[in-house]
Parts: C-alpha cells; structure tokens; sequence
C-alpha cells in the first residue's frame, strides 16, 4: 500500500508520516483461526528531523520515534472499520523496553 492510500485512513502527515509503505498479512492457522500482522516500511535519509542532534556522530532513531512506527504501521489493521477521513489516533505505549 502506497502513501496516498495510507494518508486515507492515517492522520500523520509529513514529516511525521514515517511510513512509506504498509502491507497487512493474514495467516491461518491449522485450526481454522486467522491471525492478522501489519508490516510497514520507512526509508530513513539521514535528514530527518529525529536524527538531528541525536547522536551527530552516529546517527540512531531515537525509541520514541520507533515506537510512533510502529504505531502508524499498526494502524492498517483498523482501516477497515475506520470510516474514511476520520484517521485513527494511537494513545499509549506501557513497559517499552528496548534492549541491545
């Protein structure tokens, strides 16, 4: 799914869009059962607002923005009950750990 189809349904936009594109798999399992992932993809230039000033030498996504993402990507599982032009809007995270 390209970026115009996203911004239907997603609220964010440039330059807090951070996803370029987003698929949305459907597994089923032996039972019957579905399970539904969301995968989106975010090109990062090395221009981003984020990655100024945050570890200059080094650049590094900073967590929150990993986890704001996450978030947007996530939201291709709600566009269908979602009415469009309305968005969607992502209000917490708990016990983010991120290691390594």
């Amino acid at each position: 799914m390209i970026q115009e189809k996203i911004k239907t349904f997603l609220p964010h936009r440039e330059p807090m869009l951070l996803v370029d594109s987003l698929e949305e798999e459907v597994v089923t399992n032996d039972k019957g059962g579905v399970t539904r992932y969301a995968v989106g993809t975010y090109h990062v230039r090395g221009d981003e607002f984020f990655l100024q000033g945050h570890f200059p030498d080094y650049p590094v996504v900073p967590g929150v923005i990993l986890c704001e993402m996450m978030a947007q990507s996530s939201c291709v599982l709600l566009q269908d009950v979602v009415e469009e032009g309305t968005g969607t809007m992502f209000t917490g995270l708990n016990n983010v750990k991120f290691r390594s």
